[in-house]
């Protein structure tokens, strides 16, 4: 199908983006690498009469470091995630777990801001970003205000953002010594949304996990992060049990929607053996 009609802008700065979201309120959407909206406009289930394109908005785009966060702009694409020096140094999760999201083509147009600002819960950023502790900058008519990323998603497609707001960078703490991490994802093809999926990040000290983030990805109407399972880890020693533990008060979270991919069942119990692979590939990494 093709999209109804609308019209096109192309801002050159946050702030002349923010003045059209302010001018047109809910008859504009923001595209970014656009993989997410423009498939919903053609099938007419979104149908902005205003386009805001941020593509040429440079101060989006880009990786640095800030003390000890490393801050990226929202506009940067997968392929420079994975690319990036300071990801692979401070948050090798980042560069690793992009290669897991779709395919090169998209990966070169994709973008990290857009991947989380569009709150399907089948994207991968969005439980990345809870596992790893982020905090999502936001700016809008009166500024710049910072939320965390647990607690930024409301529901499918539904999150904090304002109408008149724009995602401009996303604040990740950098990894402290010791930390392992890992993101494992259950797909049927190669490109394809995960089945289930799960990030964790943690570290260990005298034996015992101290410290233990667990996100999942495509299990509920938004990405969730297991607390339960968490707390199933933190002070324990890492055994089968434990691990077994942690699966099980993941799987309890689930509230998984029926499809191609899946009965509820199905992708209920391969949360679980996501969440057991993640944390056994985590810990083989907390050195």
């Amino acid at each position: 199908m093709i999209p109804p009609a609308f019209d096109y802008h192309a801002p050159k700065s946050v702030g002349e983006a923010i003045a059209l979201l302010g001018q047109y309120g809910s008859d504009a959407k923001i595209l970014a690498g656009g993989h997410s909206l423009l498939p919903m406009m053609k099938l007419r289930f979104a149908q902005p009469a205003h386009l805001v394109d941020l593509n040429r908005i440079a101060e989006l785009r880009g990786i640095r470091e800030d003390g000890g966060d490393v801050v990226i702009g929202a506009m940067t694409v997968e392929n420079d995630l994975i690319a990036s020096p300071i990801l692979r140094a401070r948050v090798p999760l980042l560069a690793e777990a992009p290669k897991l999201i779709a395919d090169p083509q998209v990966r070169n147009r994709g973008t990290i801001g857009g991947d989380i600002a569009h709150g399907d819960p089948g994207n991968d950023h969005p439980a990345l970003a809870i596992a790893l502790d982020a905090s999502l900058v936001l700016e809008g008519p009166g500024g710049q205000r910072t939320v965390k990323a647990d607690g930024f998603f409301h529901g499918t497609y539904m999150t904090d953002l304002a109408e008149d707001e724009i995602l401009v960078a996303i604040r990740v703490p950098a990894f402290a010594a010791g930390t392992g991490w890992a993101y494992e994802k259950l797909k049927r093809k190669t490109g394809d949304w995960a089945t289930a999926g799960a990030a964790v990040v943690m570290r260990m000290g005298g034996g015992r996990v101290s410290h233990c983030r667990i996100a999942l990805t495509n299990v509920a109407p938004m990405a969730l992060r297991a607390a339960d399972a968490e707390r199933a880890l933190v002070g324990q020693p890492l055994t089968e049990a434990t691990i077994d533990a942690a699966a099980q008060a993941a799987m309890a979270v689930c509230d998984p929607a029926e499809d191609l991919r899946g009965d509820r069942e199905y992708k209920t119990a391969m949360t679980g053996q996501m969440v057991k692979r993640a944390i056994k590939a985590a810990a083989a990494r907390c050195k």
